[in-house]
């Protein structure tokens, strides 16, 4: 069986499990580009297949709609994108995906204590954020922004004792 040189919207959808409304919608952002037939039906090049998966992953690792516009702009419209355009676009979402997986493992590692958010109902609260001090240093939860717990003036010191 041969490979057609364009898809159908139906047919793009089935290979990539993406609604056709969906598809639709990607369009009207700019993230894929149909050529339209003397029937004014849809067609897209093989190659949204590529820009289309790459859409679906950056949205499931917190890329917005409009970071994933950004970087399909730089790609060509077309012609399936190179080894080359890929690593390009590594290297500028890079350091936001490390970012997020540091938000990650701090949710991870600090959900069932005192993230410092406020609320104050936790046992634990009383010890890292007495009276919301975490507040002072701005909205939300401070502790899983990247605040560290201000140390407490009320708890007595450590003995050497106690540290080991």
């Amino acid at each position: 069986m041969a490979l057609q040189p364009l898809l159908s919207i139906g047919a793009l959808s089935r290979r990539t499990g993406v609604s056709v409304s969906a598809i639709r919608f990607y369009e009207a952002q700019g993230l894929l580009k149909a050529v339209r037939t003397a029937g004014n039906q849809r067609r897209f090049a093989r190659a949204d297949l590529r820009r289309l998966s790459f859409a679906l992953i950056a949205q499931k690792l917190g890329l917005t709609l409009g970071e994933v516009a950004a970087e399909l702009a730089t790609l060509p419209l077309g012609r399936a994108p190179t080894r080359a355009d890929w690593q390009a676009i590594s290297h500028r979402i890079r350091a936001a995906l490390e970012q997020r997986i540091a938000m990650l493992e701090r949710t991870r590692d600090r959900l069932d204590g005192c993230i410092g958010c406020g609320c104050l109902s936790l046992d634990r609260c009383a010890l890292y954020n007495p009276g919301d001090r975490a507040g002072q240093a701005g909205v939300g939860p401070r502790f899983l922004l990247g605040d560290r717990p201000a140390p407490n003036p009320r708890a007595r010191p450590r003995r050497a004792a106690d540290r080991s």
